[in-house]
């Protein structure tokens, strides 16, 4: 069974908003590298349709990119991706599916059918997928931006703290610290 990491960019006020954060190769290349650990990705329709309507055309290079992004753009096409999504049923884009049914069971039976692990990025798909106890790493990259806007990391709430583990502190040349934690026992 492959375990599910929760991946977002975050400002240190918890901005989560993607155009807040630094958009260079080093950080490209962080992300390709925890894309290229993975197995799968798995978003919510909202995050899904945002890279969709970018990342395939930087892939087939209609856009213009410095290799480092374009190098995550080729990767993230082949790669497995999910979407979860209640409104949503077509995912044209090159290895897209649906995630139907219940949450709980459509999520675990992909971690377990997964064993090189799942990359969540959706900050509101993370919270419900906390909720259900079913997020086992955290990975975020603090940018050194303070936003004073949102939207803002688990806004919705938890019922209760999580404990985690730190596994590693990375500082990145940009500014910003790779973070690395793990749910406490």
């Amino acid at each position: 069974m492959g375990i599910l990491t929760f991946c977002l960019n975050l400002t240190l006020d918890g901005c989560v908003d993607h155009q807040e954060g630094i958009a260079d190769d080093e950080t490209h290349a962080f992300f390709t590298e925890l894309m290229n650990e993975s197995g799968a990705m798995l978003w919510g329709r909202v995050t899904y349709e945002m890279m969709e309507s970018y990342w395939p055309a930087v892939a087939r290079g209609d856009v213009e990119a410095p290799a480092a992004i374009r190098e995550w753009a080729v990767q993230l096409e082949s790669k497995p991706k999910f979407v979860v999504s209640s409104t949503r049923r077509d995912y044209p884009w090159t290895n897209s599916q649906h995630i139907a049914g219940e949450l709980r069971a459509g999520v675990q039976a992909l971690k377990d059918a997964t064993p090189a692990g799942v990359l969540v990025g959706s900050g509101q798909l993370a919270c419900a997928l906390d909720r259900l106890d079913l997020i086992d790493e955290y990975r975020f990259l603090i940018h050194p931006r303070i936003a004073g806007h949102g939207p803002t990391l688990y806004q919705q709430g938890l019922p209760s703290t999580r404990r985690l583990t730190l596994v590693s502190a990375t500082p990145l040349r940009n500014g910003a610290v790779a973070m690395h934690y793990r749910r406490a026992g």
